[in-house]
């Protein structure tokens, strides 16, 4: 009887149990995931899993190479929309490669104006299923003028996140500002720990080596997600309440194929 009884409690126990908060991230591959044949390059979405409780599930769909327009094109958002569930929320981080060259990059070029209308669209769908989009400003690269001071590398396109936020009433993390301090922080020869700055020979994976100002190793990429999560906490959000040290794999829902 008693076993019985011991089951039946164990059981109601795990029914109990609340369904994880599902943060869906759509972004490029300053955010992406990377796999191990790719490392030690990282996408900030990586070790900001890593700092949340089992009350929330990271599911980061971003993808290196898009743009709005792109991931729109590639019906990459579609799914997730139709998969959203009240409460959930949406991490948006877009600009990279919409503001590409619009002759070297024309396949993923996007003006401001078009810009803008995806991330209404991003946000209006995630509203219309009573999730929480949030918008991000893209995070900064890594550029110095003469005098040392880091400079603004997207200028128009942090505006326009701005500019929609404001007309749509979402929250927005300003990452170009808060990278863009880190940035200077450290200054122009210490700044180069974030990025992918390898010499030939000094890993497998990079044997010419690389010298990227965009792309964040393993250490940069901890780094700006601490940016993200510290604005999340500065503006009180309920994801904050689930934020806590140390990691915790088991929340981070696999890659996209």
């Amino acid at each position: 009887m008693c076993a019985v009884i011991c089951f039946s409690l164990v059981m109601m126990s795990f029914m109990r149990q609340p369904t994880p908060i599902k943060v869906y991230m759509i972004g490029d591959s300053t955010m992406s995931l990377y796999d191990i044949h790719q490392f030690p390059i990282n996408g900030w979405g990586m070790p900001f899993a890593n700092y949340f409780d089992d009350g929330v599930m990271i599911v980061n769909k971003a993808k290196p190479g898009r743009s709005t327009r792109t991931f729109l094109a590639e019906n990459r958002w579609k799914p997730i929309a139709d998969s959203l569930k009240s409460g959930d929320y949406v991490l948006i981080q877009f600009g990279h490669n919409d503001e590409g060259d619009s002759i070297k990059y024309k396949d993923r070029f996007t003006p401001v104006s078009d810009y803008k209308t995806n991330l209404i669209k991003f946000i209006t769908e995630t509203k219309n299923k009573n999730a929480n989009p949030i918008l991000i400003t893209p995070v900064s690269r890594r550029n110095f003028d003469k005098d040392g001071k880091a400079k603004e590398t997207h200028i128009a396109y942090t505006r326009a996140v701005f500019e929609i936020a404001d007309q749509y009433k979402v929250p927005v993390i300003d990452l170009d500002k808060r990278s863009r301090e880190l940035i200077q922080q450290l200054g122009p020869e210490q700044s180069k720990l974030l990025f992918m700055q390898l010499d030939s020979a000094e890993h497998p994976n990079y044997p010419v080596g690389r010298l990227d100002n965009t792309h964040f190793n393993e250490y940069g990429a901890r780094k700006i997600a601490e940016q993200v999560l510290n604005e999340l906490k500065k503006q009180n959000n309920p994801l904050a309440a689930h934020i806590v040290a140390g990691t915790n794999q088991s929340n981070v829902a696999p890659a996209a194929k």
